[in-house]
């Protein structure tokens, strides 16, 4: 477990380095590595050494390596690739905050404003390269859950969905290709949805059912759907900040309509889960939370949602709201 510091950071080196990449084709020796990316060949060696060790990247003789089943994944043209999570998890905005856990503890509070100087979304605001990572982690990581989430709940019973805080729109155009007869908007910060002119949205017939809104949530949620869909919104905020959301959330949709959001499971006790695992990054960074299904109960109550059911996702869930 103390290896941990170890292991992310050697993997953060990989990701940013794209080795995974250079190593698509085949085997290549160290110095051919070394001097392709300008790097010191004996440090990069011993990084590629110590992951070998746990399965990433496969070392052979006269310091030759290739890519593992493990490394595969962070190629950066494979589906679901974790390329863009592990850059982004070495950024300051991320890892600098862990360092400050303690500070986290002490006073409740996210280290990461301590280290950054600002909260971190406004540090992403004034920082466009470091929006750009952001961006493309969170999109990653829709990417990972993507098609479970589009085949776990009838999205197409609603005809209409509207993904609120939908970055990239990946996730939204999955649940699209899942369900044919359902029509889709996207809502997100003008400065997000103005990436999207350089991305692919799939195929014709997905973006023909799809179009996109600016918005900001905490001012107020667009209205024209019979379906709200938020993924990893609102464990970003505290209480007060996610009561304001659900508020606007309530004001948006019909009350013949449904509010959905997708939030990790934190688990039994004594039981590890990324839920766990999000909950310390959402502490440290954002100063968020994760929550229990009666914590979001009694949140989606204050703001007169009542929590119909949960849709177990592996490692997240889908939590369906009433109007009421």
């Amino acid at each position: 477990m103390t290896d941990g510091l170890a292991l992310h950071q050697s993997l953060h080196v990989a990701a940013k380095l794209g080795i995974a990449d250079l190593l698509k084709e085949g085997e290549r020796t160290i110095p051919d590595l070394a001097t392709a990316l300008g790097v010191s060949a004996d440090a990069l060696y011993r990084v590629l050494r110590f992951l070998a060790g746990h399965g990433v990247f496969q070392e052979r003789g006269g310091r030759r390596f290739v890519n593992s089943a493990l490394s595969e994944c962070l190629r950066s043209d494979v589906p679901e690739s974790v390329r863009s999570i592990l850059v982004f998890r070495g950024r300051p905005y991320y890892f600098a905050a862990f360092g400050e856990l303690l500070f986290s503890v002490e006073t409740g509070q996210p280290a990461g404003e301590k280290v950054l100087g600002t909260g971190g979304f406004e540090y992403l605001r004034r920082h466009l390269q470091e929006g750009d990572i952001f961006d493309e982690a969170m999109s990653a990581i829709s990417g990972l859950w993507a098609r479970a989430i589009a085949g776990a709940y009838d999205f197409g019973r609603w005809g209409s969905l509207m993904d609120v805080g939908g970055g990239n729109g990946s996730l939204l155009a999955a649940i699209l290709r899942a369900h044919r007869d359902l029509r889709g908007v996207l809502v997100d910060q003008a400065h997000v949805l103005e990436r999207l002119r350089h991305r692919d949205m799939g195929s014709p017939q997905v973006a023909s059912r799809l179009r996109v809104e600016p918005c900001d949530f905490f001012q107020a949620i667009p209205s024209g759907c019979r379906a709200l869909l938020m993924k990893n919104i609102i464990h970003d905020w505290d209480d007060a900040r996610a009561r304001q959301i659900l508020l606007n959330c309530r004001r948006a949709v019909p009350d013949d309509g449904i509010v959905l959001l997708i939030e990790y499971r934190l688990g039994e006790e004594n039981v590890r889960s990324l839920g766990k695992a999000v909950d310390l990054a959402m502490l440290a960074v954002t100063g968020g939370r994760e929550r229990t299904v009666e914590e979001h109960r009694r949140l989606l109550a204050s703001r007169s949602l009542r929590l119909n059911r949960t849709i177990p996702c592996d490692e997240v869930m889908i939590l369906e709201a009433l109007p009421v």
